[in-house]
């Protein structure tokens, strides 16, 4: 298995390379001044890219989607209520020239664009993931959810990853300010989604280091009783 991330652009987003067989790859979350490292790092390794995969529609996790998956000719999947934020950055008195300017962004639909609604199972790069839907950061924010095979020798008490995107990250959550944003949404999400995984899931989250879902359900103040009410 070849897993790896970097944080990228101004909002330093994660974006994943994830090879199940080390061969075949899918590319999670390519935001803004990803592309470039996604090549180099897919020829590298030698990799095959063979999907696309986005948590939800934010400009910081979807900004090089179309580059990525028309690069590869592969598809990109996203959840059919964040499907906007491909085209519209959903950031009002923000026009597309500006972010080309500023960003180098220009955004667009992928040539093949497939959408979810949640309860899924997507097969890529000969791995199943199972699409969570937890909205509250955005309508169309999803868990991706991929059961492990066989425990791995460097994490034995580790069974599936989870790329939780902004739903949950490690000590905190994602912010239900923004456009498209419902805290009642979030707190169901937290509740009824994120405290039923497993304690032996790590979490992979859209921004900052990795985590484990044990570790958030015994540190992480927002899935407490005294914040989920």
């Amino acid at each position: 298995m070849f897993l790896t991330s970097f944080p990228a652009g101004p909002w330093q987003a994660n974006t994943y390379v994830f090879a199940p067989d080390d061969t075949h790859a899918v590319v999670i979350d390519p935001g803004v001044g990803a592309f470039d490292p996604v090549v180099r790092i897919v020829d590298e390794h030698g990799l095959t890219v063979q999907g696309v995969l986005l948590t939800h529609g934010h400009i910081d996790h979807v900004a090089t989607a179309a580059d990525v998956a028309d690069r590869y000719g592969v598809p990109a999947w996203i959840h059919h209520a964040d499907r906007e934020l491909l085209t519209d950055p959903g950031m009002p008195g923000v026009p597309m020239e500006v972010l080309v300017a500023q960003f180098g962004v220009n955004l667009r639909e992928p040539s093949d664009l497939r959408t979810w609604s949640g309860g899924e199972t997507v097969e890529v790069a000969g791995a199943s993931f199972e699409i969570v839907h937890a909205p509250g950061h955005r309508p169309g924010c999803v868990l991706l959810r991929h059961r492990l095979p066989e425990a791995l020798p460097q994490m034995p008490a580790v069974r599936e990853l989870i790329f939780s995107g902004d739903v949950v990250f490690a000590g905190s959550i994602g912010r239900t300010d923004l456009p498209g944003g419902d805290q009642a949404a979030m707190i169901t999400s937290l509740r009824d989604v994120v405290l039923g995984l497993p304690d032996a899931a790590a979490l992979l989250p859209g921004h900052g280091p990795q985590t484990t879902m044990a570790h958030e359900r015994a540190t992480n103040p927002y899935l407490q009783p005294s914040f989920l009410g």
